[in-house]
């Protein structure tokens, strides 16, 4: 196989599909996969065809660090990354039972753990939508305000949650005395 593929250079691989090449080492190339993300292949791979090889290295790229790096930044900006937030250690396994008053109605089970990960995406969300509101271009001040005193009142109905984080920095806060 060629030694002097240059980054930047389009791959095909039997098990990984297309792919491009993103760090050429001493004996594999590091290939950003569409589908399979970053993996490093050796250069003696008999898996591995170049459908557009590059000797030279094309002007002005990226690498996929600092493609990553970029991309981090905007995703975090609009608050797209969901932070891993954990549950509280005695709810894990847990099941959240809800018995109607009717005896005769059948009680609704939900696993705490899903329970759990819909307050923590409704909360994701309020975040956006608080972003949102700050960056709207047509709203004025007073009114961007009124809205936020809404998202604040709802910070507050779902402080009743609470108990089920693990972390009381991610506890929901309304408005503060």
């Amino acid at each position: 196989m060629e030694q002097n593929i240059a980054i930047g250079s389009r791959v095909r691989h039997l098990r990984y599909g297309k792919g491009i090449v993103n760090d050429d080492k001493i004996t594999a190339w590091e290939i950003y996969f569409e589908k399979s993300g970053k993996l490093e292949v050796s250069k003696r791979s008999e898996e591995l065809e170049f459908s557009e090889q590059l000797f030279d290295a094309p002007k002005s790229t990226l690498s996929l660090k600092e493609i990553e790096k970029v991309l981090k930044f905007v995703l975090e900006q609009y608050n797209a990354l969901e932070a891993m937030v954990p549950l509280g250690e005695r709810w894990k396994g847990g099941t959240l039972i809800v018995q109607p008053a009717n005896s005769e109605l059948q009680s609704k089970e939900i696993p705490v753990e899903v329970f759990f990960h819909k307050i923590t995406m409704l909360r994701d969300r309020l975040r956006v939508l608080e972003q949102n509101i700050n960056s709207h271009k047509v709203l004025d001040d007073a009114e961007k305000v009124e809205l936020q005193q809404y998202i604040t009142r709802i910070y507050g109905s779902l402080t009743t949650f609470n108990f089920l984080f693990a972390e009381k920095n991610d506890y929901f806060v309304g408005q503060k005395s």
